[in-house]
């Protein structure tokens, strides 16, 4: 009841218009059919002139129950018990989506808890989720909300820069039957989950900011030589991903001697990103072949920059003053 409604010069407003006459109609069907369905449990006014919506309150089971993002002010409300928290994780995971995520909790082991298992970009805890700060916060999401690196972050400025590019021909070796590769993909070794790395960026007294590497997943490498997919996948591994080595002459565990025909990295799955050292034409089909997927975004990795690009980055902003204080200034000598 708080909240005021109008144009966004007045400091008196607290929400402005959404972007579009589009969102504001595809927003306002969403939150009728909560009405429809019972699940309204607020709404306020907004003018009726301009692209406003008034900020509404819908009851929901959980995230599964929205099958795609809302970007207005809605806020979806769904209850659990305490022994739930990792279904709860789970399902976010699940989405696909992962840029912010906010958390409120002064139990430093259930915020360890959580922000270790999710997969989101950017993570709040005991603060507002607006306002990522370059050189302290940077910002980005993976899954079906981006690829990487954050803007901001370490590898932002070099991902603009082109470094070498082998380019190697396809030559010789027998078409892969897609359902073996798949087969391969299923057997193949899980990567780590832990952190790779930590670093604490500067931020203001009372905030914490940690920018942290993970592992993308698994690799698959495609060389197209098989030294080149060896090297891929020996790259992965250092990064602490899986690989699935595949060009013809490969050897060894998790590796495929042949060629993957492209057209089916739209089908495959299971991998989390692509290494390719090969010829124009052949990476231009490799590219739309992972354009056409459904899911979260694929990189396909075509440089000499493959190691950057096995990690995944997030970063945690923590307002420490809602837990008492900053305890590495309480301990500081004076």
């Amino acid at each position: 009841d708080e909240l005021a409604v109008g144009n966004p010069w007045s400091f008196a407003t607290d929400v402005g218009p959404v972007i579009s006459g589009t969102a504001r109609r595809e927003i306002l069907a969403h939150i009728e059919t909560a009405r429809t369905d019972g699940r309204l449990l607020k709404q306020l006014d907004a003018p009726e002139t301009g692209h406003f919506v008034g900020p509404a309150a819908i009851r929901v089971g959980g995230i599964e129950d929205l099958a795609e993002e809302i970007f207005g002010p809605v806020l979806h409300i769904a209850t659990f018990r305490a022994d739930q928290i990792d279904g709860v994780v789970d399902a976010i995971n699940a989405s696909g989506y992962g840029l912010t995520f906010g958390l409120h909790s002064r139990i430093d082991d259930r915020v360890e808890q959580i922000t270790t298992r999710l997969k989101v970009g950017n993570i709040y805890i005991n603060r507002n989720q607006i306002g990522a700060i370059v050189g302290s916060q940077p910002f980005g999401g993976e899954g079906l909300s981006g690829t990487g690196p954050k803007a901001g972050g370490p590898h932002y400025v070099p991902r603009f820069t082109k470094g070498d590019e082998p380019r190697h021909p396809v030559t010789g070796g027998d078409a892969l039957d897609r359902d073996a590769v798949q087969a391969a993909l299923d057997a193949a070794e899980p990567a780590r989950s832990d952190r790779l790395e930590s670093i604490d960026l500067p931020g203001p007294t009372g905030e914490s900011n940690r920018f942290s590497l993970y592992p993308r997943g698994l690799i698959l490498c495609l060389g197209p030589t098989a030294k080149d997919a060896e090297q891929q996948a020996e790259i992965a591994r250092s990064q602490g991903c899986s690989a699935l080595a595949i060009a013809p002459g490969t050897v060894g565990d998790d590796t495929l001697s042949g060629v993957l025909d492209r057209a089916h990295l739209t089908t495959l799955r299971g991998f989390d990103g692509v290494a390719l050292w090969s010829e124009v034409d052949d990476l231009k089909a490799a590219r739309q072949a992972l354009a056409a997927r459904h899911g979260p975004l694929i990189p396909l990795v075509t440089g000499m920059e493959l190691a950057e690009r096995c990690v995944v980055e997030r970063h945690v902003s923590i307002d420490t003053t809602a837990a008492g204080g900053n305890a590495s200034l309480l301990a500081a000598n004076a």
